[in-house]
C-alpha cells in the first residue's frame, strides 16, 4: 500500500507528540472538510487518487500529517511559518521569506507555491516522473500548509517566534500565546458550543460561509493575475491580524479569559473559513 511506513510513523509521532499541531488537529480538519466539500468533480477524483490508502479519501483525515512528519523531515520545520520583523506588521516576501540561516524561499508562503506547482505537474505525469516529485506528499503539504498561514501567529514577530515565547494564562492554565491561537479558542469554543464537536464546528463555519460571507466569499477565492494561488494575500492578512488582534493587549504572565476569547473567536472562525474556501479553490484551480 502506498505511504505505508509514512503512516507508521504518522501513528507513532501522534502519541509522541500530541501538542505539535497547529491550529489543532480539528482546526486543520475543519479546513480540509470545508474544502473537500467545495472540490469539483475533477479535483476531488484527483485529490482522493492521491490520497494515501489509508486516508479511504478524506482528506480532512490526513490534514495534520504535515505536523506530524516533522521529526522525520527535519528539513520541513520553517516551511510553517514566517518570521516578520518586530517593528512590521506588514508581510514582503523577499524580506520575510526565509529560514533563519538565511535561505530564500523557505517560508509557508514559498511551500505553498512550491507545493502547488509541484500538483500542476500532475497533468504531466511524465514530467512528474523526471521530477522526482511525490504528489500525494505535495497534496498533504499544501492542504496543512494553507491552514497555517492563516493562523494569524504563524506569520508573527520574529524576537518571540509567534508567541512561542510570551508566556499566558488561558483561563488557570499555563501556555503560551501561540498555543492559545493554536489550539486553546478552538478547543473552548468546541467546549462551550458544540456537543459533537468538531462536525458541529465545520457546520456553523459552513453556515456562515454561504450565509454570513457570501458576499465576500468570490474575493478569498480571487488571485491577481488569475494565478493559482495567493499566499502573499494571506500571509499579508495573517501579520495584520497578529498586531491588531492577536498580539494586542497581551503582556507576559498575561491571564487571557472570557474578553480574550469573545473578543478574538470571530477571527479564528473566518480565518478557518478563509483557509478552507481558498484551499478548494487552489485546487480547483489546480485540477481544472
Amino acid at each position: 500500500m502506498r505511504f505505508t511506513n509514512v503512516c507508521l510513523v504518522s501513528l507513532i509521532l501522534v502519541f509522541l507528540c500530541p501538542n505539535v499541531h497547529a491550529w489543532g488537529i480539528d482546526g486543520h480538519a475543519a479546513v480540509c472538510k470545508i474544502a473537500q466539500s467545495r472540490l469539483s468533480e475533477g479535483a476531488n477524483a484527483a485529490v482522493k487518487d492521491l490520497l494515501p490508502d489509508y486516508a479511504e479519501g478524506d482528506l480532512a483525515s490526513v490534514c495534520s500529517w504535515a505536523d506530524r512528519v516533522k521529526f522525520r523531515y527535519h528539513w520541513s520545520s520553517p516551511l510553517h511559518y514566517i518570521n516578520v520583523p518586530d517593528s512590521a506588521c506588514d508581510f514582503q516576501y523577499a524580506r520575510d521569506c526565509k529560514d533563519e540561516d538565511g535561505v530564500k524561499d523557505r517560508c509557508v508562503a514559498g511551500a505553498i507555491n512550491n507545493y502547488t506547482s509541484q500538483l500542476l505537474t500532475s497533468k504531466d505525469i511524465l514530467a512528474a516522473q523526471s521530477a522526482q516529485y511525490n504528489l500525494t506528499e505535495a497534496l498533504l503539504f499544501l492542504s496543512h500548509l494553507m491552514g497555517d498561514i492563516h493562523q494569524p501567529l504563524h506569520v508573527g514577530h520574529t524576537s518571540d517566534k509567534g508567541g512561542n515565547t510570551i508566556d499566558v494564562h488561558w483561563y488557570r492554565r499555563k501556555t503560551v500565546l501561540h498555543h492559545v491561537w493554536d489550539g486553546s479558542i478552538i478547543e473552548t469554543e468546541e467546549e462551550t458550543s458544540y456537543d459533537t464537536q468538531l462536525d458541529e464546528l465545520v457546520d456553523a463555519l459552513e453556515h456562515n460561509i454561504t450565509r454570513k460571507w457570501a458576499d465576500q466569499v468570490p474575493e478569498w477565492e480571487s488571485c491577481s493575475r488569475d494565478t493559482t494561488t495567493c499566499p502573499n494575500i494571506y500571509a499579508s492578512e495573517s501579520i495584520k491580524a497578529a498586531c491588531d488582534i492577536a498580539y494586542k493587549g497581551v503582556d507576559e504572565d498575561s491571564t487571557l479569559e472570557d474578553e480574550y476569547f469573545e473578543s478574538r473567536l470571530p477571527t479564528v472562525n473566518i480565518r478557518l473559513a478563509q483557509a478552507g474556501v481558498r484551499l478548494a479553490a487552489t485546487l480547483n484551480n489546480i485540477f481544472r
